[in-house]
């Protein structure tokens, strides 16, 4: 396999965008090839198989949608509160729109994972890790909540962030920041 790490994050990238534009069904290393508009075979020469692009296409994802750590430690200087909280959860929502394709492209992979058993175990570890990774952070800042409202705060981010992205007329009448600023005063204990 190549090892030229640009190149192989080029290809990651164009399956994200393939994955978002077309489904899983549509994500192919020849899809990949054109996408990133370099010779076919190209794709074939870095992944062994479709499976294997799956795999690193979900640590890409990961990499794309996580907070620039210069805007995290700026937005982290602020006292631990529901507020704060909030703040985080808008900086998310906000990552996500500027993102799409890699949002898109993660809700393909959880529709794919229902039906392949060996995709279904690997996104299971990866969104274990991330909510994981969510609760630590959320504690260890001393944010208000315990890890259920961690989890709660998830879910209830996941679905406006599922409704605003592929059906956005229906939470066009309820400003964004207002629901998450609502959510959070309604969901954290020392908001209430």
């Amino acid at each position: 396999m190549r090892q030229n790490p640009a190149r192989r994050t080029a290809l990651l990238d164009a399956a994200v965008e393939v994955l978002a534009r077309e489904g899983s069904r549509g994500l192919t290393l020849r899809a990949v090839d054109t996408e990133a508009q370099v010779p076919k075979g190209t794709t074939t020469n870095y992944f062994a198989h479709r499976a294997e692009l799956l795999a690193q296409v979900m640590t890409r994802i990961q990499e794309r949608l996580t907070p620039d750590e210069g805007q995290l430690a700026a937005t982290m200087q602020e006292k631990p509160s529901a507020e704060l909280t909030a703040t985080l959860l808008k900086q998310l929502h906000q990552r996500m729109r500027a993102d799409r394709s890699s949002w898109l492209a993660l809700m393909e992979l959880r529709l794919e994972a229902t039906r392949r058993p060996e995709l279904h175990a690997e996104l299971t570890r990866f969104f274990t890790a991330q909510l994981d990774g969510n609760i630590a952070f959320h504690l260890d800042s001393g944010l208000p909540g315990d890890r259920i409202t961690v989890v709660l705060l998830y879910l209830a981010m996941l679905g406006l962030i599922i409704d605003d992205l592929t059906v956005p007329d229906l939470l066009a009448p309820y400003p964004i920041d207002q629901l998450i600023e609502e959510m959070t005063r309604r969901l954290l204990p020392s908001a209430q």
